[in-house]
């Protein structure tokens, strides 16, 4: 044990801590008495004393110098507030659950596992992973494991430990023993995203001070997700008469109860895409993906689906985020059946569909782009004609790709905050005080700093799909796109992960985990 203390309380073993490593976030300990194993662990660099401590949830060891030992009451609140990981948390529970054993009976003890890290309940299955993983392999390639000794230099010294990566203190670098528990203890997805819901009376203020006069026209809509979901309550609550189709049948359901009741418009159910065309002078198409898309146009009891069936006139409305080539196939099938095409991508997300600020991207039949005004006006703050088919959409992905790029390395600044111990909440607090400083950054920050990706204002699987389709366009010009190309393949990891339909912020737990 280390010598010369010169804190205003004096360290003993049997004390509950906050431990904190190099290059980790404070973390619930307690002080013991140093095991055989304590001599084979590093102690840091520093001069000073060191103690042996345990940490609570990960079950390892360390030595840790003095100075980065606080008492755990006097800085639960603190630490608390600031880091709120899945581990951490465990960590705390495990604890406190001591403090209160320990308060019903002062001569609890607690059950110590053993220093190599490894808790002595652990199943068979986690005794395995961790004998795997302390061993020389003959055949890196074989087995997945290896590839994190595949990031080390040549030779046979085993470098797991020289690469932490995990969230919670572990490696002997550091002064610390056993690594397996972390790696198993990776955060899982608990929470499922939310559905979309709407509330016809909870009208935004923007919409409150736009002047719309409605179409007399009859408008339909296919899709009432997450941002469908918006605009149809905005072009209901405008006056206009809509026709409504979605998959989810009980969606349209609530919709219609809701403006029956508030007499906001004109709403009526169908239950095929074919419908809404007999039924509608303009259609608007808002679903998941191109394939989604062309379906409705050409599937089963699609819009133009059936032979010998004439459009005559009407207008079709692609706001589904596609690709260029996508929306020239759309146009030439609805010309052919005499209708008119009009691609009208959306910029924004679920909270800017709600308010009615969207800006919305246009290319195809002008006017087919001038019946739709008051449409346009209902959704969103402006709307631009950029031309003929497929402008629109080239548009939109560039923007996505902006936005993609932005996130991931706003995910990758926070988790190193995270990995330094500075806490994320005054990297944000600074952050928006900077010219970095917008919207869209600063509602994504909020939403990793709080960890909230249930609350879905655009799926990362969407925000994938576009920069894929992103890819597939520089593809065809031969333009390269290595940002572009390296943020797709952190959003393919993390929807591997399983945050597929979470809001896609959510990379941050790929990035940091």
């Amino acid at each position: 044990m280390g010598e010369g203390v010169t804190m205003s309380w004096e360290l003993k073993i049997g004390d509950l801590v906050w431990a904190k490593m190099k290059g980790f976030s404070p973390w619930p300990a307690r002080i013991v008495k140093p095991g055989p194993n304590a001599r084979n662990v590093k102690k840091p660099s520093k001069k000073g004393a060191h103690f042996w401590v345990y940490f609570f949830g990960t079950y390892n060891y360390g030595w840790i110098e003095e100075n980065n030992i606080k008492p755990y009451d006097d800085y639960k609140e603190e630490f608390l507030k600031t880091y709120n990981t899945i581990l951490f948390k465990k960590a705390v529970g495990e604890i406190e659950d001591f403090i209160a054993k320990l308060e019903k009976d002062p001569n609890y003890e607690l059950v110590l596992p053993s220093e190599k890290g490894n808790s002595s309940d652990k199943d068979e299955s986690d005794e395995k992973f961790n004998k795997l993983i302390s061993s020389t392999p003959k055949k890196p390639k074989k087995t997945p494991l290896k590839r994190v000794n595949s990031e080390s230099s040549a030779g046979s010294r085993n470098s797991f430990s020289k690469r932490p990566r995990a969230s919670s203190p572990r490696s002997e670098e550091n002064g610390i023993g056993g690594v397996g528990s972390e790696i198993l203890n990776i955060p899982s997805v608990l929470d499922a995203p939310e559905s979309p819901t709407v509330d016809l009376n909870n009208l935004s203020e923007l919409l409150k001070t736009k002047n719309i006069s409605a179409s007399k026209l009859t408008f339909g809509f296919i899709g009432v997700g997450n941002i469908g979901t918006g605009i149809v309550k905005n072009l209901i609550n405008s006056g206009h008469t809509v026709n409504l189709y979605s998959r989810t049948l009980k969606r349209c359901e609530e919709i219609k109860e809701q403006a029956d009741i508030i007499k906001a418009g004109l709403v009526n159910i169908y239950i095929t895409p074919y419908d809404i065309m007999q039924k509608s002078d303009i259609i608007f198409s808002c679903v998941t993906d191109p394939r989604s898309a062309k379906e409705n146009v050409i599937g089963n009891c699609g819009v133009a689906g059936r032979e010998g069936d004439i459009l005559d006139g009407k207008g079709y409305v692609e706001m589904t985020g596609i690709d260029p080539q996508t929306s020239k196939d759309i146009c030439e099938i609805i010309k052919s059946k005499g209708g008119r095409y009009l691609e009208a991508q959306i910029q924004g997300s679920k909270i800017e569909a709600d308010e009615g600020s969207l800006v919305i991207l246009t290319a195809g039949d002008k006017s087919l782009f001038i019946d739709c005004q008051s449409c346009f006006k209902a959704m969103g703050k402006t709307a631009f004609f950029l031309g003929d088919t497929g402008y629109a959409t080239k548009t939109n992905l560039i923007l996505q790709l902006m936005k993609g790029i932005a996130l991931v390395g706003l995910a990758e600044g926070l988790a190193l905050a995270d990995r330094c111990g500075i806490s994320s909440k005054d990297v944000l607090n600074i952050f928006k005080l900077t010219n970095l400083n917008c919207d869209y950054l600063t509602n994504k920050a909020d939403l990793i700093v709080k960890k909230d990706f249930k609350h879905v204002e655009q799926a990362i699987e969407h925000m994938q799909k576009d920069m894929k389709l992103t890819l597939d366009l520089s593809d065809q010009l031969k333009q390269p796109l290595l940002m572009t190309s390296t943020a797709n393949e952190v959003y393919k990891h993390a929807r591997r992960l399983g945050y597929d339909g979470h809001d896609a912020s959510c990379i941050y737990m790929r990035t940091r985990h």
